[in-house]
């Protein structure tokens, strides 16, 4: 059975930690290097439910996106019982699951996160949105209309809805960013691109898109980065012949959409 550093290396070869931002913290961040493991579970987020997930499967490694701790939204202070980050840390320990987080070098990897969002909305030819290699740029098939990009984006992605401003243009040339992206909309607009699909963009970026040209489309932050799981499960699975990979059944689109008279 292979360790948790080697599982670490292996998916470092995959999305090189070179390729991080300087805040973010990726890696082998909880657990023993040296633990042998024979299931994982993937996930995007390492919920509560997540970890229980693990400990019903009887997993050692939960490999996941987002960082566990010590990142610019969950910096680690204390880790006490009392708090929801710190229960989840001792739950992870007490049971000896390790947990290794990929993610802004996973975004910018090749087969990574943007890679998986272009594949799932069948973008051709997709290439690098920015020169760091964060988001993707391709197109479609045919010209569709929004409306009815939107549709096939909502199911290809498995959004519980999404937020969209048109400019009155038909959706052929499409930037992808998965999470949030917001601040590249200039750099898909110098691109040429119609159409921008990413997650967590502001009201005034909504505002101001018909005056830009180019068609907003907010398809959430989950969907928008969960497809590389599954990414991550073939991976592994590959490397190691030995390892029993699954994707998080618990761990979901959180956020629910209210529509007046539905």
């Amino acid at each position: 059975m292979p360790t948790v550093r080697e599982i670490e290396q292996a998916l470092f070869t995959m999305a090189p930690r070179e390729g991080a931002m300087e805040w973010d913290n990726v890696g082998h961040l909880v657990g023993d290097p040296g633990q042998q493991v024979a299931r994982v579970l993937v996930a995007l987020d390492i919920t509560e439910a997540v970890a229980d997930e693990a400990i019903e499967k009887n997993c050692q490694l939960i490999v996941s996106h987002h960082p566990l701790m010590n990142c610019r939204w969950l910096p680690v202070q204390s880790v006490r019982s009392d708090t929801p980050q710190g229960h989840l840390l001792m739950k992870l320990l007490r049971h000896d699951i390790s947990a290794i987080c990929m993610h802004t070098n996973l975004d910018v990897a090749r087969g990574g996160v943007n890679d998986a969002l272009a594949e799932a909305l069948k973008l051709e030819d997709p290439g690098p949105l920015c020169e760091n290699g964060l988001g993707r740029i391709g197109t479609l098939l045919a010209p569709m209309p929004l409306k009815e990009f939107c549709r096939f984006a909502c199911r290809a992605l498995s959004c519980n809805g999404l937020r969209c401003a048109s400019a009155g243009r038909a959706v052929y040339r499409v930037a992808v960013g998965g999470g949030a992206c917001g601040d590249f909309e200039d750099a898909a607009l110098a691109a040429g691109c119609d159409t921008f699909l990413t997650a967590d963009l502001s009201y005034h970026q909504f505002l101001d898109a018909k005056g830009k040209g180019i068609n907003l489309i907010d398809a959430g932050h989950f969907p928008t980065e969960d497809p590389v799981c599954q990414k991550l499960v073939l991976y592994l699975m590959d490397r190691f012949a030995s390892l029993s990979v699954t994707k998080s059944a618990s761990h979901r689109e959180v956020i629910q959409y209210y529509i007046e008279g539905e």
